[in-house]
């Protein structure tokens, strides 16, 4: 078995990590805890995670970073799916980290899923909050939707790029990662990368609506979960909290790093 980590730095250390054409900005506690990868929402930034890791404190090693044209990172040419996936070897493999719990949220959620279904060894356990539902949401009128609402935001996102509230990505761009979400969250598509993963994952999921949503749509979205629960015996839903998705970071951190130290406790009782 290999160690958590080849590389256990005793501070924190910030700083920019190369990657194709961009340069990610990463901080990593350090330290010979358990090493933990935080993964962003769409356009989050790794501040988001502050509650979460004060909860589980200095006792496990905290990895975060932005990604490509958020926060304090760099633009790139590519922002796809398959480019963030990289992305999470590429921050690891920066740090001297050979396994390590993914922790992802929203977006980053997909993200941490088809890591660890595709890194088995690596990964110690997932923890995935409010998001990787397998749903076939997305059809030509929410692909219509979606680009309308970006057009939209167009007129106020260079005003909010400089307070760090939106990503360094055209309207366009950002319509297209949406869109581009939405098929890798089909049931065909995410149902087999689900099933595959064989180490601990726990799910701590939302209740309500999330921003552009309506109705109960995101409700009968997360309804997916029970099957893929009752198929793989290695991912359960750890809490089904009352924030709803935008709020699930800053309300129930406890929440999701309960989950944490299960999957981690998991991973040391399996080998």
């Amino acid at each position: 078995m290999t160690k958590n980590s080849t590389s256990s730095t005793t501070s924190t250390w910030t700083g920019m990590v190369p990657v194709d054409d961009t340069a990610l900005a990463v901080t990593d506690t350090g330290g010979s805890g358990v090493p933990v990868v935080y993964l962003n929402g769409q356009f989050a930034t790794q501040g988001y995670w502050r509650r979460a890791i004060a909860e589980l404190g200095t006792g496990w090693r905290h990895i975060t970073y932005d990604e490509r044209a958020r926060g304090r990172s760099k633009r790139s040419a590519d922002y796809s799916f398959a480019a963030a996936v990289r992305d999470v070897d590429a921050v690891l493999a920066a740090r001297g980290v050979d396994r390590a719990v993914v922790v992802g949220w929203s977006y980053g959620a997909f993200v941490g899923a088809h890591w660890a279904s595709r890194n088995p060894q690596r990964a110690m356990g997932a923890v995935l909050v409010d998001g990787a539902f397998p749903y076939d949401w997305l059809d030509e009128a929410m692909e219509q939707r979606i680009r309308k609402l970006f057009r939209r935001l167009s007129l106020f996102l260079p005003l909010l790029r400089p307070t760090g509230l939106a990503p360094r990505m055209s309207a366009a761009q950002q319509a297209e990662s949406n869109i581009e979400i939405g098929r890798v969250s089909r049931e065909r598509e995410l149902a087999p990368v689900l099933d595959a993963i064989t180490v601990p994952v726990r799910y701590v999921v939302a209740s309500g609506t999330s921003f552009g949503s309506r109705g109960d749509e995101q409700e009968r979205i997360r309804t997916s979960l029970d099957a893929v629960c009752a198929r793989n015996p290695n991912i359960q839903i750890g809490a089904k909290v009352t924030s709803n998705h935008g709020a699930i970071l800053r309300k129930d951190f406890r929440a999701i790093a309960h989950a944490v130290r299960e999957v981690a406790a998991l991973d040391r009782e399996g080998r």
